[in-house]
């Protein structure tokens, strides 16, 4: 995945266009590098800059494996609980909602 992406940048980059948002199927590969603990800084900064926030596809897997890490049902070594929450916050509504509500009963 890293490899294709980076591709992508470059050919985008040579036409003067910024990359383009994952997509759900490329924000899966990311939460599974992370998760296997693959270059934690590239998957972590895609991850929290390159999915669109909001309610696509893309969205709903980011949503939910921060969600999973926030609620401790999942580990991953490049984000604790507390980063999990945070970034939950920064995806402006849709699937990160009903999480952050049901995350203010935890004391962490």
């Amino acid at each position: 995945m890293k490899e294709a992406y980076l591709k992508h940048c470059d050919e985008r980059q040579s036409e003067n266009l910024p990359p383009l948002a994952l997509d759900a199927k490329q924000t899966k590969s990311v939460v599974d590098g992370l998760i296997l603990g693959q270059d934690d800084d590239f998957y972590l900064d895609l991850l929290t800059h390159r999915v669109p926030p909001g309610v696509d596809e893309a969205a709903y897997v980011k949503a939910g494996f921060l969600t999973s890490i926030a609620k401790g049902d999942e580990t991953c070594k490049a984000i604790s609980k507390q980063h999990a929450t945070f970034l939950l916050g920064t995806m402006l509504g849709g699937y990160s909602i009903e999480s952050l509500i049901n995350l203010l009963d935890d004391d962490e």
